[in-house]
Formats: C-alpha cells, sequence, structure tokens
C-alpha cells in the first residue's frame, strides 16, 4: 500500500444551494491538491446539503444534482480523487448515493444501504436502499464507500471487506447532540471489530432548521485505535496520512459537554439567521436568566450590531429586571429599547371590562400581556426585517409554562431543547468565558412578572425534579410508576406529567427549535394532540 495524503473536508453545506456548495467543493478540492493530496472526502449529500427532506420526491431536483455533479467532475484538479454525497435517481429508485470524482469522470458510485428511520430521521419516505459494497482503486490503495448509518448498523462494511476493500470512507451528515461523539466512536469501534478495515469518517458541520451537525470528523485505525480527532463546529479541510496500512492525523481533545452545547446554539442561531437571508435579530428582554442567555448567543453568533434587545416591563415588572436587563446590553453593546406595555394593557382591560366584570384577575390577564408583548415585537420584525428570537426553555415547552402567540411567537426558538437547569449551567460556562451576565439573572429565583409576587415555583415543581421528571418521560419513554421507582414523588409525577400530556397542542404551534438532546420536541418526538392516552402509575 503505497503512502498518500487524505483531505477530509468537513465543510457547512447549504439544503438545495446547489451551485454554491458545488462551488465551495471545488475550493476545497484545490486547497486539497495544492497541498499534496490525493484524495477527498465529503461529507453525506454534501452536493444538496442535508437533509433535503421532501426535495428527494422531486424529480427536478435529481435533474440538477445530476448537472451540477458532472459539472463538478470536470473542473476538479487533475489527479486528486474527491468522493461527493449526492441524491441519486435510476429510473423509478432513489438512492442517498456518493460517487468517486476524477480527471472529469465519475469512476464509481455507491448507494446507501441502511435508511435510518428513527428520531429526527426518514429516509425511508424518500430514499431506496442499495444493496451492494463499492469498491475503487485509487493510487494504489482499494477503498469502499459507507454512509453514515451504513455503520450503525452490522453488514455494509464486512461486505466492504469481502469487496476486497483496505479502507473504510464513511461520509456522514451526523446531528449533534450531548455525548453524541461518544457513541460515534463506540459504533465505529464496532464495525472496525467486525470487518478489521481502518475507517475515515468525515462529518457534515453547519446548522439546518432544528438540527446542528458538528462536525469532529475522526479516523481509526483496523484495531479501532482513534488515530485522528479533528474540532467540533469548525469548517475546515483536515489531514490523514495513509501509509503501509496505518493511518495517521492530529488528535484533539473534544470541548466539555457544556461548551459542546453552547457552540452547537451559536452556530445553530448563526446558520439559520445566515442562511435564511435575515438582517439580524431582535427579542424580548426580561432581566431574566432564559432571555439573558439567549441574547448572549444572538450576539456571540451574528455580532452586536446586528442584534436588538427590547425590554416590555408592565406594571408587574420589578426595577432590579429592569436593571439587570440594562446591564447585561450595555455589558454586550447591544441596541436596547424600552417600549412599556402598561398602556396597551389598560386598554385591553378597558375594552374588555364588560365581558370581564366583576371577575378575578388570572391566568387570562397575564397572557394578556405576554402577547402585547409578542405584538411589539412582531410588529418591530415586520417593520425591519429582523427576526424574532424566542427565549423559552424545554422545561416550559414540557409543561406549557409559555403563552401561545405570547412569549412562544417568532421565528426560532433558541433553548427550545435546552432544560433550565441546563440554561444555568450555560450561563456559567458562558461567564467563565467573559461575565457578561449579572449574577443576579443567574442567582434570582425564576419568575415570570405577570401578577404580582409571582414565581415559577408558584405553578411548577422545583426545575431540577421537574428536568429529571421530564428526561425520563421525554426522552427515555420511562412509564410514570418507573420514574416514581427511580425516586421521585407521585405528586410531582402526575403533576409533571399531566402537564406535558396536556400541553402538545402548544408545542406543535411553536417555533423550531436548535436540537441538543437525544430527543428533543418536534422532529423528534411526535405525538398526536387529540389523545386519550394516559399512561398508568
Amino acid at each position: 500500500m503505497r503512502a498518500m495524503k487524505i483531505a477530509i473536508a468537513q465543510f457547512n453545506a447549504t439544503v438545495g444551494d446547489l451551485d454554491g456548495n458545488a462551488a465551495r467543493i471545488l475550493d476545497l478540492a484545490n486547497q486539497a491538491a495544492a497541498a499534496g493530496a490525493t484524495l477527498m472526502l465529503t461529507p453525506e449529500l454534501a452536493l444538496c446539503g442535508y437533509p433535503p427532506e421532501d426535495l428527494a420526491l422531486r424529480a427536478d431536483f435529481y435533474r440538477e444534482n445530476a448537472r451540477v455533479l458532472l459539472d463538478l467532475a470536470s473542473r476538479l484538479p487533475a489527479g486528486l480523487a474527491v468522493v461527493v454525497g449526492h441524491p441519486l435517481a435510476e429510473g423509478e429508485e432513489r438512492y442517498n448515493a456518493a460517487s468517486v470524482l476524477c480527471d472529469g469522470h465519475i469512476n464509481a458510485t455507491y448507494r446507501k444501504q441502511k435508511l435510518p428511520n428513527h428520531t429526527v430521521f426518514d429516509e425511508l419516505r424518500t430514499f431506496t436502499p442499495g444493496e451492494q459494497a463499492t469498491v475503487f482503486e485509487h493510487a494504489g490503495v482499494r477503498f469502499a464507500l459507507n454512509i453514515c448509518a451504513d455503520i450503525w448498523e452490522p453488514g455494509p462494511a464486512l461486505q466492504a471487506r469481502e469487496a476486497g476493500a483496505e479502507v473504510l470512507l464513511v461520509l456522514n451528515a451526523s446531528p449533534f447532540h450531548m455525548d453524541k461523539q461518544l457513541e460515534r466512536h463506540q459504533v465505529a469501534r464496532q464495525r472496525v471489530s467486525e470487518c478489521g478495515l481502518p475507517l475515515i469518517y468525515a462529518n457534515l458541520v453547519g446548522g439546518q432548521d432544528e438540527l446542528v451537525f458538528d462536525g469532529a470528523s475522526f479516523a481509526l485505525d483496523g484495531s479501532g485505535t482513534l488515530t485522528a480527532q479533528f474540532p467540533a463546529f469548525t469548517e475546515g479541510l483536515y489531514w490523514l496520512n495513509l501509509e503501509a496500512g496505518a493511518l495517521t492525523g492530529e488528535v484533539l481533545a473534544l470541548p466539555s459537554s457544556e461548551a459542546m452545547v453552547y457552540q452547537a446554539l451559536v452556530l445553530g442561531v448563526r446558520d439559520y439567521v445566515a442562511k435564511n437571508g435575515f438582517p439580524g435579530v431582535l427579542l424580548g428582554l426580561s432581566g431574566g436568566i432564559d432571555s439573558a442567555l439567549t441574547l448572549v448567543v444572538a450576539v456571540d453568533a451574528i455580532g452586536a450590531d446586528k442584534v436588538q434587545a427590547v425590554m416590555m416591563p408592565s406594571a408587574f415588572t420589578a426595577n432590579i429586571s429592569l436593571e439587570d436587563a440594562q446591564a447585561l446590553a450595555v455589558n454586550l453593546k447591544v441596541r436596547y429599547d424600552v417600549q412599556p406595555i402598561k398602556r396597551m394593557f389598560d386598554i385591553f382591560m378597558e375594552e374588555l371590562s364588560d365581558e370581564f366584570e366583576n371577575l378575578p384577575f388570572d391566568q387570562t390577564e397575564e397572557n394578556i400581556q405576554a402577547r402585547i408583548r409578542g405584538v411589539v415585537l412582531m410588529a418591530l420584525s415586520n417593520k425591519f426585517g429582523q427576526l424574532v428570537l424566542t427565549t423559552g426553555n424545554k422545561s416550559e415547552m414540557a409543561s406549557g409554562y409559555a403563552t401561545l402567540y405570547g412569549d412562544m411567537a417568532g421565528g426560532i426558538a433558541v433553548l427550545k431543547d435546552v432544560p433550565k437547569t441546563l440554561v444555568w449551567r450555560l450561563s456559567r460556562y458562558r461567564n467563565s468565558l467573559s461575565p457578561v451576565i449579572p449574577e443576579r439573572i443567574i442567582t434570582r429565583p425564576p419568575t415570570a412578572e405577570l401578577r404580582a409576587n409571582q414565581c415559577d415555583q408558584d405553578s411548577l415543581p422545583p426545575y431540577e425534579v421537574l428536568d429529571a421528571i421530564m428526561e425520563r418521560y421525554v426522552e427515555r419513554d420511562m412509564a410514570p410508576h418507573d420514574i416514581i421507582a427511580d425516586g421521585y414523588s407521585e405528586a410531582a409525577v402526575r403533576q409533571v406529567v399531566g402537564l406535558i400530556d396536556r400541553s402538545e397542542y402548544k408545542r406543535r404551534q411553536s417555533p423550531p427549535g436548535i436540537r441538543i438532546t437525544a430527543r428533543g420536541f418536534g422532529r423528534d418526538r411526535r405525538y398526536p394532540i387529540t389523545n386519550k392516552y394516559r399512561a398508568p402509575f
């Protein structure tokens, strides 16, 4: 086996931008060739972006991909083999495929065999599974191709070995969630143990709606030892040397769990704003920790000059909320506006006075305040084109502690998959980089400030309890009696499970949110709104 230099193109593709993605692949290929590489590996469906969802049901989409792929092949530098992921139509069949482009030709094509149909994946809806191994020879080495889920199940990797492969190349669009890289390493080692081949894993990086792809490409030798680990959340070309069957490269330590989640949120916001062409963002800044963390993520994502914070005090807003919100805005150097809502609220109450006569102040009046704030933010968005970021966290989305058409109104929910207890940890992590969030925002008991002396824990269990029950019920599908057996009171479990079950109609109307756990609301967890099933206790 000859020595050769291999490039992993860990880049940020945009779904549907075929010409733009091809131009990026060509630029990276030119860089790889100039650096002496003889092979470059791109991520899964790099040409069209991942996931294409129902674009992959359109015949014209496949025709355009075929046109762009052939054009790309004709423009690549001579002698460099580039493996490009792309959709492929053959007759009535449609495949998630990868082709080897070299010297103006398509030398080989592989069709993905294992189509995932769980959590955020539904590839069986759009693609046909392939059946055969694809082995190609380049620079004296026999390579085989697999695509993402092909290594999560036995079969395709061993099939590649039996077809004569010496090295396994795996194209991936593997979305991030906490501890995902550990799972990837474990699964890749299982496949290496099965087939005995060194493995190169190239992963997509970037945000696509709810999903964030973290890159973190890597390589294993034939014994399953990690011989290269490349950065997370960073685009670039990364290098491997292959000599006498041994793969070597740089082995980098990945960040802490909190750092990984924070970077995922930043990248998710950055790409959602940029890829959809928004000039900037705005959000309601309350003086609480959720809106504070959302604001900091936004500034880190797109820059303070593109972020506007709007404080909308009511009659129930405490002075410390005004002080802390302004202090945070000053620390971050964002545009900060104050738009009181008391007069608007009073007009609503006056106009509704006949209907509400002799009825006590309750959740109705609380929600009217939240909806006035939603109207203000959406009016500013309509007038100036900025995207509204909602600030609610996963604990609130689970329990329904949020107002439809109020604080749920917006374009993307930054913290939708972030439990409240993790919000606190992420705020501490971000302050460890530079202390921008005032300490009082982090330590103050959370409150919606929609009535006098309000506290979240008036309506909800302590967040440590709520989050633990939510994680078991939502992310692990545990039965209530098993959650109780884990040490949680029946009263708390009944309360939390009941809130989660009753709030599905709200979540169905919420904006998309960045996924950072193994089971987020939206693409992951799809429950019927009209649903009489209640888990037994």
